[in-house]
Protein backbone atom coordinates (compact mmCIF):
# COMPACT_ATOMS: atom_id res chain seq x y z
CA UNK A 1 0.00 0.00 0.00
CA UNK A 2 0.93 3.41 -0.78
CA UNK A 3 -0.47 6.25 0.92
CA UNK A 4 -0.07 9.81 -0.88
CA UNK A 5 -0.78 13.24 0.89
CA UNK A 6 -1.07 16.42 -1.29
CA UNK A 7 -0.22 19.82 0.47
CA UNK A 8 0.15 23.17 -1.02
CA UNK A 9 -2.76 24.04 -2.91
CA UNK A 10 -5.09 27.03 -1.87
CA UNK A 11 -5.91 31.04 -3.22
CA UNK A 12 -4.16 32.95 -5.58
CA UNK A 13 -4.54 35.48 -8.25
CA UNK A 14 -4.30 35.28 -11.83
CA UNK A 15 -0.70 35.10 -12.85
CA UNK A 16 0.54 33.59 -9.37
CA UNK A 17 2.17 30.81 -8.59
CA UNK A 18 1.98 27.64 -6.45
CA UNK A 19 3.84 24.48 -5.64
CA UNK A 20 1.93 21.41 -5.00
CA UNK A 21 3.67 18.85 -3.31
CA UNK A 22 3.03 15.26 -2.98
CA UNK A 23 4.76 12.76 -0.10
CA UNK A 24 4.30 9.19 -0.20
CA UNK A 25 4.52 6.25 2.41
CA UNK A 26 4.29 2.94 2.97
CA UNK A 27 6.23 1.88 -0.59
CA UNK A 28 9.65 3.84 -2.17
CA UNK A 29 8.12 6.32 -4.46
CA UNK A 30 10.85 5.21 -7.10
CA UNK A 31 9.01 2.07 -7.42
CA UNK A 32 6.12 4.45 -9.33
CA UNK A 33 5.00 6.66 -12.08
CA UNK A 34 4.32 9.65 -10.88
CA UNK A 35 1.20 11.83 -12.00
CA UNK A 36 -0.98 14.83 -11.04
CA UNK A 37 -4.32 15.21 -12.42
CA UNK A 38 -6.93 17.65 -11.02
CA UNK A 39 -10.99 17.99 -11.09
CA UNK A 40 -13.02 21.33 -11.70
CA UNK A 41 -16.54 21.48 -10.70
CA UNK A 42 -18.95 19.60 -12.94
CA UNK A 43 -16.30 18.56 -14.86
CA UNK A 44 -14.08 15.27 -15.55
CA UNK A 45 -10.74 14.37 -14.41
CA UNK A 46 -8.27 15.53 -16.54
CA UNK A 47 -4.34 14.61 -16.85
CA UNK A 48 -2.13 17.35 -16.07
CA UNK A 49 1.63 16.00 -15.89
CA UNK A 50 3.28 13.04 -15.44
CA UNK A 51 7.12 11.95 -14.54
CA UNK A 52 8.75 8.79 -15.24
CA UNK A 53 10.87 6.36 -12.22
CA UNK A 54 14.16 8.47 -12.56
CA UNK A 55 12.79 11.45 -13.13
CA UNK A 56 14.50 11.46 -16.49
CA UNK A 57 11.35 12.15 -18.74
CA UNK A 58 8.20 14.44 -18.23
CA UNK A 59 5.50 14.55 -19.97
CA UNK A 60 2.55 17.23 -19.71
CA UNK A 61 -1.05 18.57 -21.18
CA UNK A 62 -0.81 20.98 -23.65
CA UNK A 63 -3.13 23.28 -21.60
CA UNK A 64 -0.39 23.75 -18.74
CA UNK A 65 3.10 22.53 -20.79
CA UNK A 66 4.79 26.60 -20.59
CA UNK A 67 3.59 26.91 -17.05
CA UNK A 68 3.51 24.26 -15.04
CA UNK A 69 6.78 21.75 -14.45
CA UNK A 70 7.00 18.10 -12.73
CA UNK A 71 9.63 17.33 -10.24
CA UNK A 72 10.45 14.78 -8.28
CA UNK A 73 12.95 14.07 -5.41
CA UNK A 74 13.09 10.29 -4.67
CA UNK A 75 14.93 9.88 -1.87
CA UNK A 76 12.36 12.19 0.02
CA UNK A 77 9.82 10.03 -1.89
CA UNK A 78 8.14 13.46 -2.98
CA UNK A 79 6.55 14.84 -6.32
CA UNK A 80 5.96 18.40 -6.98
CA UNK A 81 3.78 20.18 -9.20
CA UNK A 82 5.49 24.11 -10.07
CA UNK A 83 2.13 26.04 -11.14
CA UNK A 84 3.25 29.03 -12.86
CA UNK A 85 1.41 32.17 -14.59
CA UNK A 86 -1.85 30.69 -13.10
CA UNK A 87 -4.95 31.21 -15.04
CA UNK A 88 -8.67 30.66 -13.42
CA UNK A 89 -9.24 27.64 -15.31
CA UNK A 90 -6.80 26.37 -13.72
CA UNK A 91 -8.94 26.27 -10.89
CA UNK A 92 -9.47 22.60 -9.69
CA UNK A 93 -9.15 19.86 -6.51
CA UNK A 94 -5.12 18.36 -7.76
CA UNK A 95 -4.75 14.52 -6.90
CA UNK A 96 -1.61 13.31 -6.90
CA UNK A 97 -1.24 9.29 -8.69
CA UNK A 98 0.69 6.65 -8.64
CA UNK A 99 0.80 4.26 -11.65
CA UNK A 100 3.11 1.88 -13.02
CA UNK A 101 2.97 2.75 -16.69
CA UNK A 102 4.27 5.76 -18.27
CA UNK A 103 2.65 7.01 -21.26
CA UNK A 104 -0.09 6.15 -23.41
CA UNK A 105 -3.94 6.84 -23.79
CA UNK A 106 -5.50 4.76 -20.49
CA UNK A 107 -2.36 6.55 -18.68
CA UNK A 108 -3.73 9.48 -19.55
CA UNK A 109 -7.13 8.93 -18.38
CA UNK A 110 -6.00 7.65 -15.31
CA UNK A 111 -7.29 4.46 -15.83
CA UNK A 112 -3.59 2.58 -15.10
CA UNK A 113 -3.68 4.36 -11.10
CA UNK A 114 -2.63 2.57 -8.59
CA UNK A 115 -2.79 5.00 -5.91
CA UNK A 116 -4.36 8.61 -5.25
CA UNK A 117 -4.02 11.05 -3.06
CA UNK A 118 -7.02 12.96 -1.62
CA UNK A 119 -6.74 16.04 -3.32
CA UNK A 120 -5.39 20.00 -2.49
CA UNK A 121 -7.92 22.54 -3.77
CA UNK A 122 -6.35 24.88 -5.84
CA UNK A 123 -8.19 28.06 -6.83
CA UNK A 124 -7.34 30.70 -9.01
CA UNK A 125 -9.03 33.78 -9.03
CA UNK A 126 -9.53 36.89 -11.83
Amino acid sequence: QVQLVESGGGLVPAGGSLRLSCAASGRRLSMYVMGWFRQAPGKEREFVAGINWSGAATYRDASVKDRFTISRDNAKNTVYLQMNSLKPEDTAVYYCAADRIFGGSSYLRGETVDYWGQGTQVTVSS
